[in-house]
């Protein structure tokens, strides 16, 4: 089961959509189903689009969870998740909430982007990454994320991610952690699903890492 957009390509909406995709990988490598069999089923993760997610993306950058949770709470408490409340807002404002002096500037400068998320629903992958990475502050990772789980994108892969990287290399008994050119060159055999195959990869990765110890 699968929602087809003439610009967009593959949108993962549902379960079932994932479930598709990760059946079409394991057919196609049967290192993917051995995974399959150790992770159980896949998560959807699919979240919200528009500004206030990639405001928590940023919100979330070089601290821990409980601490980006932390702000991200005060930020709500305060209304302060809108791109005209942060345009309006004060860096005192902005500061007392917990956020630092870059990431002041980050967060007004996705408020001055006037991104129209809406268009980048039926935008192309490349494009939507394109748009997102002029914004100080969002690197292609973030990009990739979402267009991944806020735009449901099937076919679009997060090649510079450690966990990524590290899952692959035990699960495909690579001699080495793959670089970002290196996943970029094996995940071109995952496609159309790509986006599955890093949920898969993910899930795989907490199971190796209990059992190999990964750091």
């Amino acid at each position: 089961m699968q929602t087809f957009h003439p610009g967009a390509g593959r949108i993962i909406q549902y379960d079932a959509c994932v479930s598709e995709g990760a059946d079409w990988l394991a057919a196609q490598d049967s290192r993917f189903a051995h995974a399959l069999e150790l992770t159980g089923a896949l998560p959807l993760r699919r979240r919200p689009d528009g500004f206030a997610e990639l405001l928590s993306a940023i919100v979330s950058q070089q601290v821990s969870v409980a601490s980006a949770n932390a702000i991200w709470t005060r930020m709500k408490e305060a209304k302060l998740t809108g791109p005209r409340k942060i345009l309006w807002a004060a860096d005192d404002d902005l500061r007392a909430v917990g956020l630092s002096r870059q990431k002041i500037r980050y967060a007004r400068a996705l408020a001055e982007a006037r991104i129209d998320y809406k268009a980048l629903r039926s935008a192309p992958d490349a494009e939507v990454i394109a748009t997102l990475v002029q914004v100080p502050g969002i690197g292609q990772w973030t990009a990739e994320i979402y267009a991944m789980f806020s735009l449901g994108r099937a076919d679009v892969f997060a090649h510079g991610d450690l966990a990524l990287q590290e899952a692959a290399r035990v699960l495909f008994d690579l001699p080495a952690r793959p670089k970002e050119r290196e996943m970029r060159q094996l995940a071109e055999a995952w496609s159309p699903w790509r986006s599955v195959a890093a949920r898969i990869l993910w899930a795989y990765y907490r199971v190796a890492k209990d059992r190999e110890g990964i750091r």
